[in-house]
């Protein structure tokens, strides 16, 4: 049996549907059963209401050890899509324990139960050392410990450590670093929020540039390199490297929305940053939407390299083009 975390998310609710399409026994864990319902539509959007059932759900809190043991009973490969994203100063030692300590109890426990193999999503936010003499990035780059750094970065690094180590302990993993990842029927959260901001006239831009992919093909990497014999690597998993301005613009012309954006200047969004940390400490239960690390990091021009998976999978990922198109037309 598979065991899936982060069910209830964009990626791990994809990655439910193809591997009960598949014919795959899954066992996913949840913490909030309202949320169950964000992947039951995800699963009606695509009229395959009749895999829903297929799912056993399991309530579990990564950090609560005794609960997972539980869910590891007959598990042979485990998915790790589970992380808490937030902006907001007073979240942040929640996020680190759910991204940090919640990972090195799934390795932990994966270990102890004789799991074959762990899949850990990560994200390109650990890799910022570009190739000497370039602004790439490949499998090969290193985390910077000098650079400026989210703590949400922080504490996907922090994971990774602990998958790492658990390597070297025996487990089997492999572990993907997905740019912003686009899906279907999240519109509320992660990269559908921006897709939801170009449909309201959102109308600035940065010049900077961003890895793309759609969660389909995110999933169905995740997928060939657990049933291959890959073990103990990292793979980026971007379809392309894109310009905010490119990406709003396909985006609003796929709304039938104008596209006269502002450019935002780094001195305006040095601004932006501190009235967003004055208004969420003056207004109650505020979260924070633009920090600085945010903020600079939209300016960043590092592109990234796709090479490694495309030659270990044969793989070809879909256009920004395509996958924007596809989300679109069935969320509209």
């Amino acid at each position: 049996m598979i065991l899936v975390t982060g069910g209830t998310g964009l990626v791990g609710a994809h990655l439910l549907l193809r591997l009960t399409d598949d014919n795959r026994k899954v066992r996913a864990i949840f913490r909030n059963e309202k949320n169950i319902s964000k992947t039951k539509n995800l699963f009606e959007i695509m009229n395959k209401e009749n895999l829903f059932s297929k799912i056993e759900w399991f309530k579990a809190d990564l950090n609560d050890v005794p609960e997972l043991e539980e869910a590891f009973i007959d598990i042979t490969e485990v998915y790790h899509c589970a992380a808490m994203v937030t902006f907001t100063g007073s979240e942040n030692e929640k996020m680190q324990k759910v991204n940090i300590e919640g990972t090195a109890n799934m390795v932990n426990l994966s270990l102890a139960f004789d799991v074959e193999k762990f899949c850990h999503i990560s994200s390109i936010a650990t890799l910022d050392e570009t190739i000497i003499g370039t602004n790439l990035i490949d499998e090969t780059s290193n985390w910077n410990p000098n650079g400026i750094h989210s703590d949400y970065a922080i504490s996907k690094f922090g994971g990774e450590t602990e998958v790492w180590r658990a390597a070297q302990e025996g487990l089997n993993v492999v572990i993907v670093n997905p740019g912003v990842i686009f899906g279907i029927g999240f519109p509320d959260q992660g990269s559908g929020e921006i897709i939801t901001k170009m449909k309201s006239g959102f109308p600035f831009y940065t010049d900077g540039k961003t890895g793309v992919v759609s969660a389909n093909d995110v999933v169905s990497c995740m997928i060939g390199l657990m049933d291959n014999n890959i073990f103990n690597q990292r793979f980026i998993l971007v379809s392309e490297n894109i310009s905010y301005k490119d990406l709003f613009e396909k985006i609003c012309n796929l709304l039938n929305k104008k596209t006269n954006f502002l450019e935002a200047k780094k001195w305006m969004l040095a601004i932006a940053w501190r009235m967003d940390w004055l208004l969420t400490a003056i207004i109650p239960n505020k979260k924070r939407s633009l920090s600085r690390d945010l903020a600079t990091a939209s300016f960043t021009k590092d592109l990234y390299k796709n090479d490694l998976i495309k030659k270990t999978l044969n793989f070809e990922f879909e256009t920004s083009d395509k996958f924007l198109k596809d989300i679109i037309l069935k969320q509209i």
